[in-house]
């Protein structure tokens, strides 16, 4: 087609489909933003949505209250822990200077040291009773801790059936949520869908063609980017179920469409050539000619063949001879290349190819 224009009409063209995507563009934007505020009309749900409060609130306290009750004590272990470091050390210290102090005793056996013996006795005894209250604090703060872990862990049981209960709850809300907001969708993309169809159908070759390309375009976006991806799955039955019906109805449409095409095709061939050529517009004529097809039948035709100058398919004439100067040309050219003559008025049939002479017979009479 590019081929048949002008060149100033080229540009504008150009010129008119860069219109037709930047208004395309706008319309996506526009599209997508009130898409993507769709799922906003919902409220958003969250697990305490659907929870027994009244039982759940009682066992988090539980939970909140044995995990302070953990941290206290086990800081309050590591303080006994140190302490009782501290006096296993020194009751340590005490029995080894005690032994030696009994050992030298005994070598010099000498009376008068039996009061600093219980004297030191004593001593040892209350070391050993402080490492002793160390070791019961440290075991204390073990069993506090040991306490909450478990108060914990039972909250926390019970905690995980109520929360398990909730969020089945949840997903189901949130498959009816997404549902909703699919059919949101739907109802803004298949109107505009249905809008494209009719326009593709009955504008696209009309002098606003840019916005119907141009909005065609948005509604292409809008259903398969913003409303396709959401499409339920329900195990991907309902996707496929969807890309079953839209083949279907995509294919039924071409069938049709081929259908009433070659009737077209049909009816238009059982016509004179003088009637094809009237319906045959100059733009499309030379489009086709460009393709190499015949502009009658659209079948394939050697135009290079200089011994072609009619549609072997069809009959339709594709080379005259020029009234003026007999050069060969295109039988739907309205001037001749060779001498810029016009070519015959529309609806008369082009001048007949020079062939051998015939020989009238005589009359008889």
């Amino acid at each position: 087609m590019s081929k048949a224009l002008r060149l100033s009409e080229k540009w504008f063209r150009r010129g008119l489909w860069v219109v037709a995507i930047v208004f395309a563009s706008f319309l996506v934007g526009l599209g997508s933003t009130i898409v993507g505020d769709l799922p906003q009309v919902e409220h958003r749900l969250e697990l305490d949505d659907f929870i027994d409060r009244a039982a759940a609130d009682p066992l988090r306290d539980t939970v909140r209250e044995a995990e302070r009750s953990e941290q206290q004590a086990a800081r309050e272990r590591e303080q006994a822990d140190l302490k009782l470091v501290t006096a296993q050390q020194a009751s340590r210290a005490a029995r080894e200077t005690f032994g030696n102090w009994l050992a030298t005793r005994r070598a010099t056996a000498q009376p008068d040291q039996d009061t600093e013996l219980i004297a030191r006795t004593r001593a040892l005894d209350a070391l050993k009773s402080k490492e002793d209250e160390a070791e019961r604090n440290v075991v204390a703060q073990r069993q506090i801790a040991l306490d909450g872990r478990q108060s914990r862990q039972r909250a926390q049981q019970q905690l995980a059936v109520l929360e398990e209960a909730a969020r089945k709850k949840l997903e189901a809300e949130n498959r009816k949520v997404e549902l909703r907001v699919f059919l949101y969708r739907l109802a803004l993309t298949l109107p505009l869908l249905v809008i494209a169809g009719w326009l593709f159908a009955k504008k696209r070759k009309s002098s606003w063609w840019p916005f119907v390309w141009g909005f065609i375009y948005f509604a292409l976006f809008a259903f398969f980017v913003e409303l396709v991806p959401y499409l339920p799955s329900y195990g991907g039955y309902v996707r496929y179920v969807v890309g079953i019906v839209v083949t279907v109805l995509v294919g039924r449409y071409a069938i049709l469409a081929l259908n009433r095409y070659l009737a077209r095709q049909k009816l238009a061939e059982a016509q004179p050539e003088t009637v094809r050529r009237n319906e045959l517009s100059y733009d499309t004529a030379l489009a086709r000619l460009a393709k190499s097809v015949c502009p009658g039948c659209e079948r394939p035709v050697d135009l290079k063949n200089t011994e072609i100058d009619f549609c072997p398919h069809c009959g339709i004439g594709l080379f005259d001879h020029c009234r003026a100067c007999d050069a060969r040309k295109s039988a739907f050219a309205k001037f001749c290349h060779a001498c810029g003559t016009a070519a015959e008025a529309a609806g008369t049939p082009p001048a007949p190819l020079p062939g051998p002479l015939q020989v009238q017979p005589a009359s008889t009479t």
